[in-house]
């Protein structure tokens, strides 16, 4: 009973000596049969920090180097006990997501009037889109027979679905965005910033840099395009608009004491 008792109490100091390098040398066998992790994958595990390459897998531990050259350490079990993200997939894969909205202010959306349909039509991206929903809308409306005086009535355009529709045919026609993955433009629900609308595509890239430089192009041109569709770019007031309503009311208010 002596040598039992003994075995059994040295067993348990042995286990908990030797802990850590035992659950990382079951982790390691379940990392590698199920092909989780590899050296040379972008690891992403917020709750330890770790944001970049895995240089190193061990025993007890798996180091990462973030993207600001850092070194994290992993316990190798926590890597089964936590979640963590693997991008290798998004690298294999060949295209890596843009999902990133505008926000657009809500008093300027509106139905197109004769002026606005006109200066669009010019619009090689357009035309083709105008053309078929006008002659749909003319046709539904002359089946319906009705009032067109009131706006109420009757299908009409609106300068934020045209806009819609026109981002759609600038992605698909945009030379690095990827045409085999998913790619639209959606309206999101309404906010307190404005109207929010998303941009869900992929680029035919996944190199870090040429990725940046893609989507900042795509952007860079709807910022620029926007104020085509008669829309406006919601954005809260900055000092210097503060400044020059102050500025506008106080010659207001001496043109009003000099009458």
């Amino acid at each position: 009973m002596l040598i039992v008792s003994g075995l059994g109490a040295m067993t348990a100091v042995m286990m908990l000596v030797f802990k850590d390098p035992i659950m990382g040398f079951v982790a390691g066998i379940q990392l590698s049969v199920n092909d989780m992790l590899r050296i040379g994958d972008w690891l992403d595990m917020p709750s330890y920090g770790a944001d970049g390459d895995v240089i190193e897998i061990g025993l007890t531990t798996v180091k990462v180097q973030n993207w600001d050259k850092t070194i994290t350490t992993i316990p190798t079990y926590a890597l089964i006990s936590d979640s963590f993200k693997n991008w290798q997939g998004m690298t294999a894969s060949g295209g890596r997501r843009i999902k990133r909205a505008i926000y657009l202010d809500v008093n300027s959306i509106k139905f197109l009037d004769e002026a606005l349909m006109a200066r669009l039509n010019k619009a090689k991206l357009l035309a083709p889109y105008l053309n078929e929903k006008a002659s749909e809308i003319e046709a539904h409306n002359q089946k319906e027979q009705l009032d067109l005086e009131l706006k109420i009535n009757g299908r009409r355009l609106t300068n934020i679905g045209t806009f819609r529709a026109y981002l759609v045919n600038y992605l698909q026609n945009h030379a690095h965005i990827h045409q085999d993955m998913t790619l639209l433009v959606r309206q999101l629900a309404a906010e307190d910033k404005g109207v929010p609308m998303q941009i869900y595509a992929f680029t035919n890239t996944t190199e870090w840099a040429k990725y940046e430089q893609i989507q900042s192009d795509v952007f860079d041109h709807i910022y620029a395009v926007v104020d085509a569709f008669d829309l406006r770019i919601h954005q809260a007031l900055g000092g210097a608009d503060v400044r020059q309503w102050q500025a506008l009311n106080h010659e207001k208010s001496k043109e009003g004491a000099h009458v």
